[in-house]
């Protein structure tokens, strides 16, 4: 008898890990203008002098990551080859709920020489941790750049984004040049800086766009080349995957995923090409997924209304009166066997609410000479998807037979 995986071959990738968020592509897509501008404000370096402050910003999925890795990357082997250039050293932080003194003591760690004990986690002030990093860096010498990655979330980022910029005039370091590079989602990030970080950081601001579709279509033709068999992989799914991304929210990651995803589909399924069809079906199955979280995230008795809702629009084939609201909620309730709120206006609050989430489209309904207002209810999103989450909701809360 042969092993479980004696079977398994694989017809699709050829080289899958360019799919993955960690793989960092040889050649940049798409961004010349940012790569341009990166390149403008980090040309001191090659000549000695300290680099501008740099601060990228654009949503997650937008390029920002993968052109400071090859910006810098092209500076560090320039700066080799050049007399004038000093050694640029890069170092790396996240700064997800990280404090200034654990950002430091993160770059302090990086320069360390190899075999030498950590700085402390705990004991130490932030003000030991920068006299520490200021010593190692003139240790080092050269010029460092310092990539400060989701600096948003940094506690408190005014004391680092002060302190560096400032270090050379108030003689922490003599022969090492720093420059800070920061990675931001939020575009209004800046604003929360004190007017005196402002002034000090004089930073180069680099706004990162979403792609739009024929964008993502050359990318994921340059990956799909590079990660699936001659032939494994048609267009019209490079087309599809480009389409989605791009009207969702602009994201290369997203787009990259979704193909991975569809050839994954393919794949188990036992086919030997990647089509749109296998695209549409891992995305109708993530939109699926992330509607049921949204529906989950609800109260009950906000579900059992939207469900309500669903139906009652399903059946009739148009929006649904309050009051028809009410009767169907009545019976979803009791169908699932929970108590049912008793007041109308109870109802009317959570339809509101749901309205509010963008869970429902409102219309006003025309009364006549009769007065008063009164509203008619739609869902914003697909009926049976909503009706099929739901189910899967109240089946997973039933406790086990």
């Amino acid at each position: 008898m042969g092993g479980l995986f004696e079977d398994v071959e694989d017809e699709i990738y050829r080289e899958k890990h360019v799919l993955k968020e960690e793989y960092q592509p040889d050649e940049i897509l798409e961004r010349d203008a940012e790569v341009e501008e990166y390149k403008h404000a980090l040309t001191d370096a090659l000549f000695g002098r300290s680099p501008d402050n740099i601060f990228l910003f654009g949503k997650a999925g937008v390029g920002k990551t993968a052109v400071t890795n090859f910006v810098l990357s092209e500076l560090q082997r320039e700066a080799l080859r050049r007399d004038t250039a000093d050694e640029i050293h890069v170092t790396k932080v996240n700064c997800n709920n990280q404090s200034v003194y654990s950002a430091v003591r993160h770059l302090v760690n990086s320069l360390r020489p190899e075999g030498t004990a950590s700085f402390p986690k705990k004991g130490p002030s932030t003000a030991d941790a920068f006299e520490e990093l200021y010593e190692q860096m003139e240790r080092l010498g050269g010029t460092h750049l310092f990539v400060l990655d989701e600096i948003d979330h940094l506690s408190d980022p005014d004391p680092l984004l002060y302190e560096f910029p400032r270090a050379r005039a108030n003689g922490h370091i003599n022969e090492a040049k720093v420059g800070l590079i920061g990675i931001s989602n939020n575009y209004t990030f800046r604003n929360t800086l004190s007017a005196k970080v402002k002034s000090t950081l004089m930073e180069h601001e680099i706004s990162f766009s979403t792609y739009d579709a024929g964008e993502l279509h050359t990318i994921l033709t340059d990956r799909a080349q590079r990660a699936f068999v001659n032939g494994a992989c048609v267009d019209s799914a490079i087309s599809a995957c480009a389409a989605f991304a791009a009207k969702d929210d602009g994201s290369a990651r997203q787009a990259i995923d979704l193909l991975r995803e569809a050839a994954d589909s393919a794949q188990k399924a036992g086919s030997t090409t990647v089509t749109a069809e296998h695209v549409e079906k891992v995305r109708q199955q993530v939109n699926r997924g992330q509607l049921r979280d949204k529906i989950d995230d609800q109260t009950m008795h906000a579900q059992l209304v939207l469900e309500a809702v669903a139906r009652q629009q399903l059946a009739d084939d148009e929006s649904v009166r309050t009051k028809r609201v009410q009767q169907r909620y009545e019976a979803v309730a009791d169908a699932w066997g929970h108590d049912h709120l008793t007041s109308l206006k109870s109802i009317q609050n959570h339809l509101d609410d749901l309205h509010m989430l963008g869970f429902l489209i409102r219309t006003d309904e025309n009364k006549g000479q009769t007065g008063g207002r009164s509203y008619r209810w739609e869902v914003d999103m697909n009926l049976k998807t909503v009706i099929e989450a739901r189910e899967e909701i109240e089946h997973d809360a039933q406790p086990p037979a």
